[in-house]
C-alpha cells in the first residue's frame, strides 16, 4: 500500500462505510446489487455505507471476496484494497485544509464517544448505589 493509499482509506481518514463503499464503486457495482449478491437490502448496504450498521463477521468475510479486497483492510484500511485516486490528480490546498479539518473532527469525535461512555458509566453506577 503506497502513502496516498493510506491517506484516502487508512483509519485516521476513513471509516468501514468509506472504504465499503469505495471497494464497491472499484468493483463497478452499485448498492442494490452488491445487496442482491449477499443476500441482503440495499437499505442494509446503505447504512454499512455511512456508519450506521456494521455487518456481522460471516458477511464483512463474503464483502472482502465479492470486492477482491483482504478482510483487514475493509477494517483498519491496513492491506490489498483498491487504489487510491490518480496520483497525477492534483488536489487543491482548499480540498486538503478540509480533509485535514475533517480528520481532525473525526478524532475530536471519537473522544467525545469515549468520554460519553465513560460518563455513562460513572452515572449507571451512582444511581445503583443510590437504590
Amino acid at each position: 500500500m503506497t502513502e496516498t493509499e493510506g491517506d484516502w482509506f487508512g483509519e485516521d481518514a476513513a471509516t468501514f462505510g468509506d472504504r465499503l463503499a469505495g471497494a464497491r464503486e472499484a468493483s463497478g457495482l452499485t448498492q442494490k446489487t452488491l445487496a442482491s449478491r449477499l443476500g441482503v437490502k440495499a437499505s442494509v448496504i446503505e447504512g454499512w455505507e455511512n456508519d450506521l450498521k456494521e455487518p456481522r463477521a460471516n458477511r464483512l468475510q463474503m464483502l472482502s471476496g465479492m470486492l477482491g479486497v483482504s478482510l483487514s483492510w475493509l477494517l483498519t484500511g491496513e492491506g490489498e484494497g483498491p487504489d487510491a485516486p490518480e496520483e497525477g490528480a492534483e488536489i487543491s490546498s482548499d480540498l486538503l485544509d478540509l480533509l485535514a479539518e475533517m480528520r481532525l473532527l473525526r478524532s475530536q469525535i471519537a473522544q467525545s464517544g469515549k468520554k460519553l461512555g465513560q460518563l455513562e458509566k460513572r452515572l449507571r453506577t451512582a444511581i445503583k448505589e443510590q437504590q
